[in-house]
């Protein structure tokens, strides 16, 4: 199944991949964003925010966006 997957860290990027049925929202994570940890980021699906072992659906939205800006203070 397709979900349009929306990374917000460092130059950020949208596609939409393909993932097996029952993926959750921490596997994407942990697929797409290799040097974070889901605790420093706001994830949200089609627009909410969401717990991390919520299972995704055909054509979800999910985006991920760094709580912590690098390099602000």
């Amino acid at each position: 199944m397709k979900v349009l997957c929306i990374n917000n860290d460092g130059g950020g990027f949208a596609d939409y991949v393909e993932v097996p049925a029952g993926t959750t929202v921490r596997e994407l994570f942990q697929q797409q964003v290799r040097s974070g940890k889901p605790d420093g980021y706001l994830i949200r699906v089609n627009r909410q925010p969401v717990p991390s072992d919520q299972v995704l659906q055909e054509g979800d939205r999910v985006s991920f966006t760094p709580v912590k800006i690098e390099g602000a203070q």
